[in-house]
C-alpha cells in the first residue's frame, strides 16, 4: 500500500508565505536598529530616519516581488 500525500490549493501562497519571511526580518532590524542609533546620537534623527525608511522600501520591494512571481510564471 503506497502512502502518498495529494497537496491540493494554490502552491503560490504558500511560496508567498515563504518569501515574506526575509523582508519581515528585515524590517525588524532596519526599526530596530535606526531606534538604537536615534537613542544614541539623536542630533541625528533626520540622516538616520531617512536611511531607516530608504532601507525600508528596498526591503518591501522583495516582498512585492514574492508576491507578483506566481503570477509571472503560472505552473505548467
Amino acid at each position: 500500500m503506497s502512502v502518498l500525500a495529494e497537496v491540493t490549493g494554490n502552491i503560490g501562497a504558500i511560496g508567498y508565505g515563504l518569501a515574506a519571511i526575509g523582508p519581515g526580518i528585515g524590517v525588524g532590524i532596519i526599526f530596530g536598529q535606526g531606534v538604537q542609533a536615534i537613542a544614541r546620537q539623536p542630533e541625528a534623527y533626520g540622516l538616520i530616519r531617512q536611511n531607516m525608511l530608504l532601507g525600508f522600501v528596498l526591503t518591501e520591494a522583495l516582498a512585492l516581488i514574492g508576491l507578483v512571481a506566481p503570477f509571472i510564471y503560472p505552473k505548467s
